[in-house]
């Protein structure tokens, strides 16, 4: 059986700095390894991959963005075991395959530019849509917020179930008060909230959009935690603007639960 171990993605190390820190301090605090990922994407085109006039060394330069990352991330994190790969392919297929063995996968997100597409675009949709467990969006590091409350997102669904879970054991292991913000969808009283919850986190009801009110919890939050599908005020949140919206302006790491991570019960 194949050790459980957090996986990053990572493009240039100075780029992935932030996700590759939030994934080695993760990895310490699961007592799990930390591996590295580098999609090397040229080897699916028809192009020179080493020395010439027209491409001087690609996987030389990408074999230098592993080792890199490698070194940053070891200094994050002295005590976890890291290793690091580059691995030929496009990143959705690379990582959807990494999440079959992974506790979780983490990328990073620059601003609204080319890593943050990562998500939106269809590598991103993919990964919520497929991945086989929870993917995490990782800000940069002058955005990065240091507050003291995991924030998660819940509407009854199964994934938000699923949400509820893996942000009340990742608050259990950074000591971290939990907070689960139900959005009430028009012309309902109430949504049943899990048991477990009410004894260990703080619950709020609230009316309103559920892209806004997401934002506002998220300002204090170290992570902002949801389903990739539900019901009521979070349906479609990763499918149109709500996601976007929420993904590209969260104030901190966003963790998302694919539907596909449901089965594979690796919520931890």
């Amino acid at each position: 059986m194949v050790e459980k171990r957090v996986v990053v993605g990572i493009d240039d190390a100075g780029d992935s700095e932030s996700a590759i820190r939030w994934g080695a301090v993760e990895a310490a605090a699961r007592g799990v390894g930390l591996h590295l990922v580098h999609a090397f994407v040229w080897a699916e085109f028809r192009v020179p991959l080493g020395p010439s006039d027209v491409a001087p060394g690609l996987r030389a330069a990408a074999d230098k963005i592993v080792a890199e990352a490698l070194d940053l991330a070891r200094t994050f994190e002295p005590r976890v075991s890291v290793t690091a790969d580059r691995v030929d392919g496009f990143a959705s297929p690379v990582l959807l395959a990494e999440s079959r063995n992974a506790e979780l996968i983490v990328i990073g997100s620059r601003d609204a530019g080319r890593t943050l597409g990562l998500l939106v675009g269809s590598t991103g949709l993919e990964l919520a849509a497929h991945a086989h467990c929870p993917v995490i969006v990782v800000r940069p590091a002058e955005d990065a917020v240091v507050g003291n409350r995991v924030v998660i997102g819940y509407d009854g669904s199964p994934a938000a179930d699923a949400a509820v879970d893996f942000g009340l054991q990742y608050a259990d292991r950074h000591g971290l008060v939990a907070r689960i913000v139900t959005v009430l969808p028009e012309g309902e009283d109430d949504v049943a909230t899990p048991l477990q919850s009410l004894r260990t986190a703080e619950v709020v009801q609230v009316t309103g959009h559920p892209a806004e009110l997401l934002l506002e919890w998220s300002a204090d939050a170290q992570l902002l935690v949801v389903g990739s599908r539900g019901r009521g005020g979070f349906a479609g949140l990763l499918l149109g603007s709500v996601s976007q919206t929420v993904l590209h302006q969260a104030a901190c790491p966003v963790a998302v639960i694919p539907t596909s991570a449901l089965d594979s019960h690796r919520t931890r």
